[in-house]
């Protein structure tokens, strides 16, 4: 919701979405409102449904279901094969995915984008897919209450059920929102090719959060779907020629506010 607002607040001020918006006009406001309703908020609204139905299918209905009953063993596996370097590499990308360094990195790119593109549009996608999909995770967390696998922790124990892993979550919504924009932006084709890298932190997260023994594999899974959508929410929304525009955006023409 505090991302709405800003939205809102930046909208009626500065050419957020490619348009000046005229001060004062208030029927403008409420369909950038209604847009932002039926772009943003009912989507993710959706997807936390989604993201709760899944996380009791998983721990009330499918649990002695396959593929479900191998957890523990691919749990279990990975906690055998732990070695020294590998166990160095995976707190790296779960370092990388902390929360701290998720806001880090997305408030650098933001301002960085900023000040590169001379406009608002990608920092604020960027933003808005990493905060939907921290709020999508934490309220699903308060209702599906998993336990962690029943292996050695790598890590401390956070106070959120094992279903889904934030960690994942938070670096799909960060680093494929950074290949998007990039993909989006860059002018030579092996640049745009190159920015799919980035992907390589969200599947090393996913990996090193299960070798670590902090999350089963449908956690990290359930995760994607919880930042690749947000994701692609964000992008219809603010990234997208039809996506929300500001209040000065009329009928698709354009006016400006005068000087």
């Amino acid at each position: 919701m505090s991302v709405i607002v800003a939205f809102s607040a930046l909208a009626g001020k500065v050419p957020l979405f490619g348009v000046a918006a005229a001060s004062g006009n208030a029927p403008g406001m409420a369909d950038f409102a209604v847009q932002a309703l039926k772009r943003i908020i009912a989507p993710v609204a959706v997807l936390l449904g989604v993201m709760i139905a899944l996380g009791l299918l998983i721990t009330k209905v499918m649990t002695h279901v396959w593929p479900f009953t191998i957890e523990d063993s691919v749990n279990r596996e990975l906690e055998r094969d732990r070695t020294h370097d590998i166990s160095l590499v995976s707190l790296i990308f779960s370092t990388l995915a902390s929360t701290p360094a998720i806001i880090a990195v997305a408030v650098l790119a933001a301002i960085v984008l900023r000040l590169t593109l001379k406009r608002w549009r990608e920092s604020i996608f960027l933003c808005a897919a990493v905060c939907a999909q921290a709020v999508v995770f934490f309220l699903t967390t308060l209702v599906i209450d998993r336990p962690r696998p029943d292996v050695e922790k790598m890590d401390s124990s956070p106070p959120t059920s094992s279903f889904p892993s934030g960690h994942t979550s938070a670096a799909v919504a960060l680093y494929l929102g950074l290949a998007v924009i990039l993909f989006r932006v860059a002018n030579r084709t092996w640049l745009k090719r190159a920015a799919w890298l980035l992907l390589i932190v969200p599947a090393g997260v996913a990996l090193t959060r299960m070798y670590r023994g902090m999350h089963h594999p449908s956690d990290v899974l359930a995760s994607f779907l919880n930042g690749g959508i947000c994701v692609l929410v964000m992008a219809r929304a603010i990234l997208s020629r039809s996506g929300i525009r500001g209040s000065g955006t009329k009928h698709g023409r354009v006016t400006t506010a005068k000087a």
